[in-house]
This record gives C-alpha cells, sequence and structure tokens, in this order.
C-alpha cells in the first residue's frame, strides 16, 4: 500500500502542476492580440490537457484504491472526496475552454481567468489540511 500512495502522490502533484498552469495559459491567451501568439498558445492549452488528462485519471484511479484498501470512514474523507469531485468538474471544464479557444469563442477577459486559476489553489489548500489534519 506505501509504493501505491507513493504513486498517488506523484499523481495528485503532477495533475495539479497541469491544473495550475493549464489556466494560466488562459489568461495569457485571453490578453494575446497577435495570431500567431494565439496559435502558439492553442496548440500548448491543447498538449497540456492531453498530457494532464491522463494523470488525473491516475491520481483518481489509484485514490480510489487506497480507498478501498484503507475504507471509507471520518467525515474529512466526505469533504476530501467532494473537492475532488469538484476538481474533476473543473479539470472537464477547463477541456471545454481549451476547446472554446482553439475555435476563437472565447468570451471571457484575462481577469475573470486570473480568478479561475486560483481555484485549484483554494482546493489544492483545503485538501491538504483535510488529509494531514483530519479535523473531522
Amino acid at each position: 500500500m506505501l509504493w501505491l500512495k507513493a504513486f498517488h502522490i506523484v499523481f495528485v502533484v503532477s495533475w495539479f502542476a497541469g491544473l495550475f498552469y493549464l489556466p494560466r495559459i488562459f489568461v495569457n491567451h485571453a490578453m494575446a492580440e497577435e495570431p500567431a501568439v494565439r496559435e502558439r498558445l492553442k496548440l500548448m492549452e491543447r498538449k497540456l490537457y492531453r498530457f494532464v488528462t491522463p494523470i488525473g485519471a491516475l491520481a483518481v484511479i489509484t485514490g480510489l484504491w487506497l480507498w478501498f484498501g484503507y475504507g471509507f470512514s471520518g467525515g474529512w474523507l466526505h469533504a476530501k472526496t467532494t473537492l475532488v469531485a469538484g476538481l474533476v468538474g473543473y479539470h472537464f471544464y477547463c477541456g471545454h475552454l481549451v476547446r472554446e479557444f482553439a475555435a476563437d469563442r472565447n468570451t471571457r477577459n484575462h481577469v475573470w481567468f486570473r480568478f479561475f486559476n486560483e481555484v485549484p489553489v483554494l482546493v489544492l489548500l483545503a485538501v491538504v489540511i483535510l488529509v494531514v489534519v483530519k479535523p473531522f
């Protein structure tokens, strides 16, 4: 189980790295005016999303495996699972935004994306506190 836990942590860290960087690319894309820059950002968005999606899936799969191995008990774990479900939704919404940018249909400005970029930071903070402190 320790190997599984180690791989789960690696997958979670990698997934979050992608979820931190992809919305940051959105910020730059929303500000870009030159067609060549926009095309480069579209490529970066698409490649990063395609790279990080299987990593996110592996994070969730190994997390479920740990859940079934250790059992599902404690309010902290219910809260963490809810946050992870929200994060999966956030991830898929990022995929929607990648497709919107690719089709030149983005309607949001860079300020909106700056706030959107902070969501995974807040989720990570909450999840780490729940896992380490187990407050309830």
